[in-house]
């Protein structure tokens, strides 16, 4: 992501900033400058409260384009959920935000952002609808999930970059799918017998030569997914060390200077390797986990490719 600053006094904001730290200006962020303004004579989102939104709408009572993508939310009266639910929607304006700086339409997608609390919650995709279970906000049960199913990696921004890579598959890959095979697989297999098969059985040895994660080897459309959701990672962490200058220098090839709009695939992958190599030792040096705990093999970085070239409107 961008870095942002207070229109007012200049001083550094975060995009989810609903008034500036430093001067007390109160901030929105409209959408189509892409930019937080002070909220002068501007209307906030319906949502501002319930959802702590700092997006602005054109007319009091309207819910921003973030927010109008959610199709079903908790009731108000139950307040652990719509804790949850905001949380949820603070990590979905920020997909919006990066799906709107690659060019990438959302008018497609709907959101169901569910509390398993009462009932069962799948997280999913269907026809265009992504339901997404608001317990993943929680820390601990996010975390054990994360042991159980063996995952370096599960945060909920995760899951809807995954969720709505589902999505883009039907914009992005099904009208014309032979490259697409050609990579990940023919996507005609049984999906059912897929995930059953995926989840009785050990994740086959070596998959790290084929795949970004282990999920990813369930079924060529949950690849694509883990694949898709990635190269956001990648082009948004990238993206947020150029906006703030960070530069990588060591002995060659670690020398590294990303930047916000970068070339071709290529470069990204050029800048990135040597980041994530910088992060993880200052990870290490604090005496914690890897900050990237992948390995980008030539088949997974090919996957990335072909993502990065549909993404980008490249021929492929």
């Amino acid at each position: 992501m961008r870095s942002f600053a207070c229109p007012v006094c200049g001083h550094l904001v975060f995009f989810e900033n609903s008034v500036c730290l430093h001067c007390g200006t109160e901030l929105g962020y409209r959408r189509s400058q892409r930019e937080l303004v002070a909220l002068d004579g501007h209307v906030r989102c319906a949502n501002a409260e319930v959802a702590r939104c700092n997006w602005l709408v054109d007319a009091p009572g309207l819910l921003c384009g973030s927010c109008a993508l959610t199709r079903t939310r908790p009731a108000d009266a139950d307040l652990d959920a719509m804790a949850a639910f905001a949380d949820a929607e603070a990590a979905k304006r920020r997909l919006v935000y990066q799906l709107d700086d690659l060019g990438l339409p959302t008018d497609g997608v709907a959101f169901d952002l569910l509390s398993s609390a009462e009932e069962p919650v799948t997280t999913g995709h269907a026809d265009g609808v992504v339901t997404i279970d608001l317990a993943e906000g929680d820390d601990a049960h996010r975390e054990a999930l994360r042991v159980q199913l063996a995952e370096p990696y599960r945060t909920m921004l995760g899951h809807l970059r995954h969720e709505t890579g589902h999505y883009y598959w039907t914009v992005l890959v099904e009208p014309s799918p032979s490259r697409f095979r050609e990579l990940f697989g023919d996507e005609r297999a049984d999906y059912a017998e897929a995930l059953q098969r995926h989840y009785s059985s050990p994740a086959p040895v070596g998959w790290e030569q084929e795949y970004v994660s282990t999920y990813a080897t369930a079924h060529p459309w949950e690849d694509w997914a883990e694949s898709f959701a990635h190269y956001l990672h990648i082009r948004d962490t990238l993206q947020t060390a150029a906006a703030y200058g960070m530069q990588v220098h060591g002995r060659a090839p670690l020398d590294a200077t990303p930047r916000e709009d970068p070339g071709g695939f290529a470069e990204i992958i050029d800048t990135w390797l040597p980041l994530t190599y910088a992060l993880n030792a200052v990870n290490r040096s604090m005496g914690k986990e890897d900050l990237y705990p992948f390995v980008l093999s030539a088949a997974v970085l090919a996957k990335l490719k072909f993502v990065h070239d549909l993404v980008t409107g490249v021929r492929v």
